[in-house]
C-alpha cells in the first residue's frame, strides 16, 4: 500500500511518525508533500520519499491523505484533481469543518471514494482516537482498509458526518483539555510539596491508572469513584471543593464551546 501525505504540518507530521511506528506500511511507501524543507528534510532522513509536488505524490499513491487548514482544502484539493485516479485510490481528508458534498464539488468526476478523518496529535504515539466518516459509494473493503489503517495507530470510531464536529471537540480539542488537567494537578502538586517532574509524573500515570481501571471493568466513572470514596474521607472532599468551583459544569462548557 503507497500512502500519500499531502500536508505534514502539526496533524499531518505526527500521521506520518505514527504510519512510520505501526508497522502497517514501509516508509519507502510513503511519500510527503509539503511546502517547507524543514519538514521535507525530517522525514527524508527517516527513509520517506518527499517532494514538493502535490500532484506528483498523490498521482503515485493508493490512498491520498490530505491533511492542510480548512481554508486550504479548496486550494491543494483542486490542485491535485487531475492526479487522482477514482478507480485505484481512496481519499482521506483531514480538515476540521470541511464538508463532503464540498469536495465532491472541488473535485467532480475526479472524487475517489472519500473519507473525512478527524484524528488527535497521540497518533504520532499509536494513541489516537480518531473519527471515521466514509462519504457516500464507498465499498466496505475500502472502509475496512483505511480503519484498519487507522486502527493501527489507536482507536477509530466509525460516525456520519454530522457528528465529526462533536468528536473533534470532544478527542481532538479534548486531548488539550487532559493536558491542562494535568497543568494544573502538577502545579497543584508543587504546592503540596513535589517538584515541578516529580508532580507532572505522579499525575500523568494516575491518569494512566484510570484509564485502566475503567477500560479492565467497563463501569460507569461514578461507579469507579464510588470504589475509593469513603464516607468523611479526603477523596469525597476534594471532589467536592471541584464541584463548587464548577469542574463538571466548565468542561461541559467547554466542550460545548469548542463544537460551536
Amino acid at each position: 500500500m503507497k500512502i500519500a501525505m499531502i500536508g505534514a504540518g502539526a496533524m499531518g507530521g505526527a500521521t506520518v511518525e505514527g504510519l512510520l511506528k505501526c508497522g502497517r506500511v514501509k516508509a519507502e511507501d510513503i511519500c510527503v508533500s509539503d511546502p517547507s524543507q524543514a519538514v521535507l528534510d525530517k522525514f527524508s532522513q527517516k527513509g520517506v520519499s518527499v517532494t514538493t509536488d502535490n500532484g506528483l505524490a498523490a498521482a503515485q499513491a493508493d490512498v491520498v491523505c490530505v491533511c492542510v487548514k480548512p481554508w486550504l482544502a479548496e486550494t491543494v484539493l483542486k490542485g491535485i484533481a487531475e492526479e487522482l485516479v477514482p478507480e485505484r485510490q481512496v481519499l482521506v481528508v483531514i480538515a476540521a469543518g470541511v464538508k463532503s458534498a464540498d469536495i465532491k464539488t472541488w473535485l467532480g468526476t475526479q472524487c475517489p471514494p472519500l473519507f473525512l478523518c478527524i484524528p488527535n496529535i497521540a497518533i504520532a504515539e499509536l494513541a489516537s482516537m480518531t473519527f471515521l466518516v466514509p462519504c457516500g459509494a464507498v465499498a466496505q473493503h475500502q472502509t475496512e482498509q483505511v480503519k484498519g489503517l487507522f486502527d493501527a495507530m489507536g482507536t477509530t470510531l466509525i460516525t456520519d458526518e454530522q457528528h465529526l464536529g462533536a468528536g473533534t471537540t470532544l478527542a481532538s480539542c479534548g486531548i488539550a483539555y487532559a493536558m491542562r488537567y494535568v497543568r494544573a494537578a502538577a502545579e497543584g502538586g508543587v504546592e503540596l510539596g513535589f517538584k515541578a517532574d516529580d508532580a507532572k509524573r505522579i499525575v500523568m500515570q494516575t491518569m494512566k491508572g484510570a484509564v485502566a481501571v475503567l477500560e479492565a471493568s467497563g463501569l460507569h466513572p461514578e461507579a469507579a469513584i464510588d470504589l475509593v470514596t469513603t464516607p468523611g474521607g479526603v477523596t469525597i472532599k476534594g471532589l467536592n471543593e471541584m464541584e463548587h468551583a464548577g469542574f463538571t459544569s466548565a468542561v461541559i462548557r467547554g466542550l460545548k464551546a469548542g463544537a460551536k
